[in-house]
């Protein structure tokens, strides 16, 4: 059990764990089950899972080697002809460059804005229950939380009896924004989890007897009932710090326009870097009696990037592979988006003509080139089954709100074939329609994966 040394130093110890020894009061020295305590602090490793994405639709039908000029051409913009829509309120500026750098069409649609509490009356009672109080551990979840606390704790001249009963807990940092605001605090953090979840400190606190110990937990915009009925059931008292709250943006139509693309598949890939963006956008949706559409979608042809697992959590519960980044970085989730988006798409050469599909356009011989919904629909279909036949039915059934009238599906194949070139796209008489290219090598198992996406959506 955590018990708070009353000693010089006003250091924590584990109870029964520290005996004076040669004279030096346990206080004064690190006890052995002290230091496996703080060894968790800094031996951070990799994440196990690594990179984690779903397989995409289509991916290495006919592939079709580089030369070198295009090869470096693609690598400096692969996102060129994608749409990738960004649901962070924060960052969203820095995020966006990033993407657009690497030639992506991005689309801002924040899905919650942080905002104060209506009545700060429940963070002045727990912050002078820590003071009145000390407790003996610490958990901070957000950078922005706790140095929030830290801000009206001064405004409330409680800042400094605050800091010095926190310099005499255990503090864990759930992740390096945490960790940071901590140290500018003046304070010094004992123990990280290499996942950056609560669920990991939960285990790791869980680990040890708690009857007894106090701790205090900063949350991070909602109640956490599982983490803190978890402590209690195990025997800690335990002070819920609520600095903030997140709700959905004063202007929703941004966000409403997402959903819908969401809905449309007419944007490639939604990047989520929090879990209460995952919940915003996903309230809205159900609001809108759209929200299995949108899982749907995301199951299907829209990429769900996530910046770690937190964040993927909702998400993965309702069947969702995502992709995400090896280090919880927003660096790395675009490198990520980077490598896995242009995958999901086929390579193709035509007639003599080598084409990239990608989400909003095609990219033909090097050239971008901009379609609408219809005749991209149409040609994600066709690629799909290259040098295969396809029925006009089929080829109705994927345009956008689908229809009767295979007249449609003519007109989109004829803006096609003005964007792709001629001998490109060949009309089978009674039939439907193929791309002109011979069958791959491979191309029997790519069928093979489009019908078993197929089947799964």
């Amino acid at each position: 059990m955590w018990r708070r040394s009353r000693g010089s130093g006003r250091r924590l110890r584990r109870q029964g764990s520290c005996r004076p020894r040669g004279g030096v009061h346990p206080t004064r020295r690190a006890c052995r089950k002290r230091r496996d305590l703080r060894a968790g602090y800094g031996a951070r490793s990799q994440r196990g899972h690594g990179a984690r994405s779903r397989r995409g639709h289509g991916a290495g039908v006919t592939v079709v080697p580089d030369s070198p000029g295009r090869a470096s051409q693609r690598a400096d913009v692969p996102l060129r002809g994608f749409t990738v829509a960004l649901t962070a309120a924060r960052r969203r500026e820095e995020l966006g460059s990033l993407l657009e750098r690497r030639g992506a069409r991005v689309v801002h649609a924040p899905a919650i804005r942080l905002a104060p509490l209506e009545d700060d009356g429940e963070l002045l009672a727990a912050t002078r229950a820590c003071v009145d109080l000390p407790p003996d551990v610490v958990v901070a979840t957000t950078g922005i939380g706790f140095r929030a606390w830290m801000e009206a704790a001064d405004g409330w001249d409680l800042g400094e009896p605050l800091r010095e009963r926190l310099g005499s807990a255990i503090l864990l940092a759930r992740g390096p924004k945490a960790r940071g605001a901590i140290r500018a605090a003046g304070l010094m953090d004992h123990w990280s989890p290499e996942s950056e979840s609560l669920a990991e400190t939960l285990d790791y606190l869980l680990s040890t007897e708690l009857k007894g110990t106090r701790i205090a937990i900063q949350l991070h915009g909602e109640p956490l009932p599982d983490i803190t009925g978890a402590l209690q059931g195990a025997g800690a008292d335990v002070v819920s710090v609520p600095v903030y709250r997140w709700t959905l943006p004063e202007d929703a139509s941004p966000l409403e326009r997402l959903v819908e693309s969401i809905v449309a598949r007419t944007v490639d890939c939604v990047v989520f870097t929090s879990a209460p963006a995952v919940a915003g956008l996903l309230s809205l949706a159900a609001e809108a009696n759209v929200e299995e559409h949108v899982l749907d979608a995301f199951r299907g042809d829209v990429m769900a990037a996530c910046v770690g697992p937190v964040t993927a959590e909702r998400l993965e519960r309702a069947g969702i592979a995502t992709t995400q980044p090896s280090r919880a970085r927003l660096g790395a989730l675009v490198r990520e988006i980077a490598a896995e988006l242009p995958a999901r798409y086929p390579t193709l050469r035509v007639a003599g003509h080598v084409i990239h599909v990608r989400g909003h356009a095609v990219v033909v011989d090097g050239e971008e080139r901009d379609l609408p919904p219809g005749p991209m629909a149409i040609l994600r279909v066709l690629a799909a089954r290259p040098g295969v036949v396809v029925p006009r039915a089929d080829l109705l059934g994927a345009l956008p709100g689908g229809g009767s009238d295979e007249h449609a599906v003519e007109m989109a194949v004829a803006r096609l074939r003005s964007v792709l070139g001629s001998g490109v796209i060949q009309t089978v008489v009674k039939r439907g329609y193929r791309l002109a290219c011979e069958a791959g090598p491979n191309d029997d198992q790519v069928h093979e994966r489009v019908r078993e996406r197929d089947l799964r959506q």
